[in-house]
């Protein structure tokens, strides 16, 4: 009887184990978004997707990330600050503590995402 259940404590410690693997080793991932596969994301260019979103959402006044802000990487009103703050944007995005206020759908997460991923092109 305590062979069997060391076995299957065994088994069962390995099973969780592989489960929580955070090595990023998808077959259907090839690309830093965790699980998700921006290769069946379309809508991830910089001014018709992400830009919107983000000028909605993060920049639409001082308090969060609008003209003058000196919240986290302050202002994101143009290209080159969003481009610039990409890594804090995506931490954030990916851990949900942002936006402060409101929330964004999957797949406007997915758009900004798999966008930075990509490179953060201005496109």
């Amino acid at each position: 009887m305590i062979r069997q259940m060391t076995l299957l404590t065994t088994v069962c410690c390995l099973l969780f184990l592989y489960s929580c693997s955070k090595d990023g080793s998808n077959n259907n991932n090839n690309n830093n978004s965790g699980g998700l596969d921006c290769s069946t994301v379309t809508n991830k260019a910089f001014a018709a997707d992400v830009n919107p979103i983000i000028q909605g959402t993060c920049a639409s006044q001082t308090a969060c990330h609008g003209s003058g802000s000196v919240n986290g990487p302050g202002a994101l009103t143009t290209y080159s600050a969003i481009f610039n703050s990409r890594n804090n944007i995506r931490s954030a995005i990916a851990s949900g503590t942002m936006p402060k206020t409101g929330t964004l759908s999957t797949a406007q997460k997915n758009s900004i995402l798999c966008w930075i991923d990509g490179g953060a092109p201005n496109n």
